[in-house]
Order: C-alpha cells, then sequence, then structure tokens
C-alpha cells in the first residue's frame, strides 16, 4: 500500500475550517480558450501518468498507521473539472476575486484532492487554468513537475487515447493496520541498517548528529515571541490574493551588480513588500520584526519525480526595517549564508524522518492540539510565509495555447494573515500573495511594492559603474533601530555542486 509520510499527513492535521492546506497555480494563456469537453479530454489523457488524481485519502483505524492513498471507486472527472467566466472587463483584479473565492473553498476529503477550473473572458483574447492541489499530495516543487505532465512542450501535439483504468479494490481495515505496522517495522529496520555504517564512521555520524543538534537549536531559538503587528493573529475561513510580476532578467542584472542569489533578491524585494505595508497601515517598520518561515526543497536528483513532500524550512527574519533597497540586499545575503551554515534545513529533515517512526495517533493527536490552541490564542512566533519554487524556463502550451503566465498562491494558517509564493516561469518572476479576507484586504500593496523594489535595485543596477561600485561600497542599512544582521564581513558562498539540496539559482 501506498502510504503518506508523516510530512505529508500533517498537512492533512493542519487543515481545520478555517485552514486550508492548498497549494495553487493560476495559468493564463493566449489565443481562444479551448471547450470545457476538449479540456477534459485532454486531462484525461495525462490521467495514466498522474495515479494521484484518481486516488483519495483513507484512514487507517483507530489511527494505528499513517493513512494510504487507495483508488476512488466513484472516480468522476468531471467533478473535478470546473467552469468558470468573468464578467466584463475580464481585468486581474476580477482574476484576482475568483481566485480568492476558489481558495476559500475546501478540498473534498471523500474525493481525490484536487481541482481543475477554465476561466474564460479575459481581456485582451486571454483565458486561464487555475489548478488546486491539497498539500499532503505535492510540495511546490513536485507541483510544478505535475503541471508540466499535464502542459505540452510542442505547440502542435495531438491528444492520446485514454488509457482504460479500473480502480483497484480498497483494502479492508485489518489489511490497512497490518501494513501499517509492518510499514512502521520496515522504517525501523530502514534505520537500524544505518548503525554499521555508524560504527564504521564513527567520527562522521558524531559529527552528523552534533550538525542536526545546532540546526535543532538555531530553529529552537529563533522561536521567541515578535513584537506584535496587524499582520498576525486570527484568520477567517475567506481568503484574498493579488499578484505582480517582474523580468528574471531584472532579477539576474541585480544579483550580478549588488551580490547574492536570485533568492537573496527576491526575498530583500519582499521585505521591501512587507515594508510598505507596515507603513500603509500606520504601523513602523523601522521597529518591527517579520519572521518568515522560507521552505527548503531537500530533493535530490534521485528524488526527481516524486510527488510527496520533500521541504525542510528556514527562519529569516526579513529586514523590514532597512529603508535602502541595496543596504537590504546585502542584510539578507549575509543573513541567508548564515541560515544555510546552521544546518537547520538538515534539521528539519531528520526530524520529518524520524516522525515516521512514530505512532501516528499521537502526532495527530498532538497537532490537533495545538491548532486548537492556535485558535484561541494565535501564535507570535512566525509572522508569514515566503516559498520560490523554480519553474520551467521554457514556454508550456495547453492545446496549442501558450501559457503566457504563471501566478502561485501559498495557503496562510492561524496565526499568519499574509503568505507569499514566488514562481519563475520562462523569463519571468511572478508574486503571488495570499491574505486573510477579514483582516487583509490590501494584500495588493505587498504584491505592488515588491515588484517596485525589483525596479528600483534595477535601475541601481544600470547606474553607470564607477557610481554603482561608489554606491556599493558606501551603502549601510539604513535604520532608527540596529539591524538584526551584521555587516558584511563574510567571503562569497562557495558554488554548490550540480546536485546540491540548497542549489542557488
Amino acid at each position: 500500500m501506498d502510504r503518506l509520510s508523516t510530512l505529508d499527513a500533517e498537512f492533512l492535521h493542519l487543515e481545520d475550517d478555517v485552514a486550508h492546506m492548498v497549494i495553487a497555480g493560476v495559468c493564463v494563456f493566449d489565443d481562444p480558450p479551448p471547450t470545457l469537453d476538449e479540456f477534459q479530454q485532454l486531462i484525461e489523457s495525462k490521467l495514466h501518468q498522474i495515479p494521484r488524481y484518481r486516488q483519495r485519502i483513507r484512514a487507517v483505524p483507530f489511527e494505528l498507521g499513517r493513512p494510504v492513498w487507495v483508488d476512488d471507486p466513484h472516480f468522476r472527472l468531471s467533478y473535478h473539472v470546473r467552469h468558470s467566466a468573468l464578467p466584463s472587463p475580464g481585468n486581474d483584479a476580477g482574476l484576482a476575486r475568483l481566485m480568492g473565492r476558489l481558495m476559500s473553498q475546501p478540498l473534498d476529503h471523500g474525493r481525490p484532492l484536487w481541482e481543475a477550473t477554465l476561466v474564460e473572458g479575459l481581456a485582451g483574447n486571454r483565458w486561464a487554468l487555475i489548478f488546486k492541489l491539497h498539500h499532503c499530495m505535492v510540495d511546490g516543487v513536485a507541483g510544478v513537475e505535475l503541471l508540466s505532465v499535464l502542459l505540452d512542450i510542442e505547440p502542435h501535439t495531438s491528444v492520446a487515447v485514454p488509457e482504460p483504468w479500473e480502480p483497484a479494490p480498497e483494502p479492508a481495515g485489518a489489511a490497512l493496520v497490518l501494513d501499517a505496522w509492518g510499514g512502521l517495522a520496515s522504517d525501523v529496520f530502514g534505520w537500524a541498517q544505518k548503525l554499521p555504517g555508524a560504527l564504521v564512521h564513527p567520527v562522521g555520524a558524531v559529527r552528523g548528529l552534533a550538525a542536526t543538534g545546532e540546526g535543532l537549536l538555531r530553529f529552537v531559538r529563533n522561536l521567541s515571541m515578535t513584537p506584535r503587528l496587524s499582520i498576525e493573529g486570527p484568520i477567517s475561513p475567506h481568503r484574498v490574493w493579488a499578484s505582480s510580476s517582474v523580468s528574471l532578467g531584472d532579477v539576474r542584472t541585480i544579483r550580478s551588480v549588488f551580490g547574492g542569489t536570485i533568492n537573496d533578491v527576491v526575498l530583500a524585494a519582499v521585505s521591501g513588500g512587507y515594508r510598505e505595508l507596515l507603513r500603509t497601515r500606520g504601523e513602523d517598520p523601522d521597529h518591527a520584526v517579520v519572521r518568515s518561515l522560507v521552505p527548503v526543497s531537500m530533493r535530490t536528483n534521485e528524488g526527481a519525480g516524486d510527488a510527496a513532500n520533500r521541504v525542510s524550512a528556514l527562519l529569516l527574519e526579513l529586514p523590514v526595517h532597512i529603508a535602502d533597497p541595496v543596504a537590504r540586499l546585502a542584510a539578507v545575503h549575509e543573513a541567508m549564508i548564515d541560515l544555510k551554515g546552521s544546518h537547520m534545513a538538515e534539521a528539519g529533515e531528520v526530524v520529518a524522518a524520524v516522525g515516521n517512526l512514530f505512532p501516528p495517533m499521537l502526532i495527530g493527536a498532538a497537532t490537533r492540539l495545538a491548532m486548537l490552541v492556535e485558535h484561541r490564542r494565535a501564535q507570535r512566533v512566525i509572522n508569514t510565509v515566503t516559498t520560490n519554487v523554480p519553474g520551467p524556463q521554457f514556454p508550456l502550451y495547453c492545446l496549442g495555447r501558450e501559457m503566457i503566465e504563471y501566478r502561485p498562491y501559498v495557503p496562510i494558517s492561524p496565526g499568519l494573515r499574509v503568505g507569499t509564493a514566488i514562481l519563475s516561469y520562462n523569463g519571468h518572476l511572478f508574486f503571488g500573495i495570499t491574505g486573510d479576507y477579514d483582516t487583509a484586504t490590501d494584500v495588493s500593496v505587498v504584491a505592488d511594492a515588491t515588484a517596485a523594489t525589483i525596479h528600483e535595485l534595477r535601475d541601481r543596477a544600470l547606474i553607470p559603474s564607477s557610481s554603482t561600485s561608489r554606491a556599493k561600497r558606501t551603502s549601510k542599512p539604513t535604520s532608527t533601530s540596529k539591524p538584526t544582521t551584521k555587516p558584511r564581513s563574510k567571503p562569497a558562498s562557495k558554488p554548490k555542486p550540480s546536485g546540491s539540496r540548497h542549489r542557488d539559482r
């Protein structure tokens, strides 16, 4: 049986009436849209490559094991493929409102956990596809890979004849329990197999344990409460969403002139977006602490094609207190170098793996209790989430129509009223900002200010070289408070090998 990992199952436990653990993407296309039947036929022809699209979650009795994926005997493609249209004038604001409404509706856990909506009526002869997937199915990287399966890399590709499919019989409850305990024994055996290697190489084993301990300690140390801000607190079940985009070439120009990685530039721009949001709300960004959860992909080349979640996380304090964007970029770069050397992401990966050895009933009960406490007293440890996923740098096509935009969506949870998703596609970088409908209807401020920060950095980078070098040497964090990061003093990090899990783009 195909069991969920502890991390996959955790996204099920985290979901409740107000927190919908759904990731999504808005794909915008040129040319007249296809009919709903044509789009449905396209998906049907690809279903044999995406088994999860015809499977649902089956719980193990009494939570004696982690949930498993089983074929849905009542699967109907027409239930998952929807159709909508925007009223005139069909602008981006209307598309954002539709996106917010769709993301406010939870997925039915009794069916396969995905939906696709064909949206007509966009201005400029455009149309869109909105793909909605539960986070227990995929992480951001796997979601992009999944879209690449559904779409084509060539404009003129015929729709294949669907392969025949019959659902496999659902296992009985007793079989689920036996399989769960057999799987647990297998997990324990897998860890036991590592012991001889640790005995043969004790120094390496001790260093690995020390690194994991250091990473856990750094993570725990970063969990102090932050000063109260309006972007944190209880949330409603309803969502708003906004997006913006910039040229990936501009981001590369900024990186080449001011240093850092593409991810550093993006995080510095997002920091500018939150600085502007706080300013427009009448709060003081110069003395604010905005701590973001930054998911990190732990996929290796060997894990390519695996749809399950393979992520860990870092905790980064976005330098919203720094007014100058170049100094802000320098601060982000130094902070990320420090975090990448902290072993925080590796420790998270170990914790997720060790979680597979614990009784699921204990993990599920602990998570549900934590969520209950969150609703009564929202946490003030993590203020937001910022996820950056690399997408394909070549055009994708749907039934001969070229995809021109790929705008992402990230879920939010109690305590986090605003979240940011970043995705690159075919020479552009797209920002998707999720907000709580009751408390964060102004998320377009973050989207617009983030893009504006990129444009400002680009303009600064294009200043004649002598002026640019002088500005780079003299730029310092500008703030009325003490910066949370040290001045630039460390040498630039060495390039990572091609298979590195923390490869910088």
